[in-house]
């Protein structure tokens, strides 16, 4: 690949901060976007904008047809069987509040479990914990070892009949790993138990395909996809989406509303209340193609080299402890540097123009597992160079000299 002429793409990334060259190495957060996203939302903006699937007119219709269009993209970058199974949210969190009310609502009761593992992010804690406390049922947690690896020998011995369903990450936020999720869709499947997998951190760096997977549910967002945000994706079966109830009312979802009674529409309307984000929809869209044309597999193999060439200059550095150590890894890794409190670590790195996580990632169980309280975290995308992960580590003994 030229990197220097796909980083022409992204015009952010050529300003300077605090007099240096911008590193942005914060990707997992979010993704940035492509001049040709940016600039066909704005055109969407100026010569297509109306509201979709209400009207009959010329903007009413072109821009109806451009946001089922998007849905189609969606469906095949992610192989699903029908794009009726490709709803529109607002990210994953969305996605995934949307499944533990919908779900829950239809199948769980009281003294059922759900199955998560010890690593997810909060988006996929929280709204289990909600639906368990409504329904009081369980959230049972499947704990990882040292390295980051979840105990696959624990997750079957917790997944049991009891088990509604079992949520799962892809790949961990917090600390990189790439879970077996063709495994544990394997075996929850055994006991006919479906499986949600949180695709935020895949998404962007691998292929994805759902029928391959036979996941039952897959939830990402735009914005990790070098999209806009307000976006994103609840794939599920359509044998699910169809049995499953709406968990948001309103203007679309419906079939025909009175006093008495409402049916709802077909899917995927059924799950689309309101107006949706039908621009940022669009949007993301044009972020598949662009990566669709770069090839992903090529993507990923450049992102795999920076990740272990990163590796490698921060292990030179004495008193760095990297947190999440699994033999297969995203391009994430969580640090750190002696005794040196992430905040103070991240500060200084901003003021060389290097744009880093730092806290609790969003992953309090993980953090309290290590027995810290944050890390921080650099995690890369195919536009970034070997040259700035030397920025960031040249930072880091800058970092180290200040607080000999």
């Amino acid at each position: 690949m030229d990197i220097n002429k796909i980083r022409e793409d992204f015009p952010i990334l050529k300003q300077t901060v605090y007099g240096h060259p911008l590193v942005y190495i914060d990707n997992a957060a979010t993704t940035q976007k492509p001049r040709c996203v940016i600039d066909l939302m704005s055109k969407f903006q100026l010569e297509s904008y109306s509201s979709i699937h209400r009207g009959v007119h010329y903007l009413s219709e072109r821009a109806t047809e451009s946001y089922e269009d998007a849905r189609k993209t969606v469906q095949n970058f992610i192989n699903a069987d029908f794009s009726q199974e490709v709803i529109f949210t607002s990210g994953t969190t969305g996605s995934i509040n949307a499944v533990a009310f919908s779900f829950g609502e239809r199948y769980v009761k009281k003294g059922d479990e759900i199955l998560i593992t010890a690593m997810e992010h909060h988006a996929n804690i929280v709204p289990w914990q909600m639906m368990c406390e409504r329904k009081q049922a369980k959230l049972k947690v499947v704990p990882f070892d040292n390295d980051g690896v979840l105990q696959m020998n624990e997750f079957e011995k917790l997944l049991t009949k009891k088990v509604k369903l079992v949520a799962v990450a892809h790949v961990s936020n917090s600390l990189g790993t790439i879970n077996p999720i063709k495994q544990i869709i394997e075996k929850a499947h055994l006991l006919n138990i479906p499986v949600l997998i949180d695709g935020a951190q895949s998404i962007q760096h691998q292929n994805i395909d759902v029928q391959a997977l036979d996941c039952d549910f897959f939830v990402f967002s735009g914005h990790k996809i070098y999209g806009p945000t307000g976006i994103g994706i609840l794939y599920g079966k359509e044998k699910w989406l169809n049995e499953l109830p709406p968990y948001q009312g309103g203007g679309e979802m419906v079939n025909c509303v009175t006093f008495e009674n409402t049916t709802y529409n077909e899917l995927p309307f059924k799950f689309e209340a309101g107006t949706t984000n039908f621009v940022a929809a669009i949007g993301m869209a044009e972020s598949i193609k662009y990566i669709n044309n770069l090839g992903i597999e090529t993507l990923n193999a450049w992102e795999n080299e920076l990740l272990n060439y990163a590796k490698l200059k921060l292990g030179e550095i004495e008193g760095l402890r990297i947190y999440g150590n699994a033999p297969e890894k995203g391009p994430i890794i969580s640090f750190l540097l002696d005794k040196i409190h992430y905040y103070d670590a991240g500060m200084i790195l901003d003021k060389l123009g290097i744009a880093v996580r730092t806290g609790a990632l969003c992953a309090h169980p993980v953090m309290d597992i290590f027995e810290v309280e944050g890390t921080i975290r650099a995690s890369f995308a195919f536009y970034n160079t070997k040259e700035e992960i030397d920025a960031l580590i040249q930072g880091l003994f800058k970092v180290k000299e200040m607080f000999k």
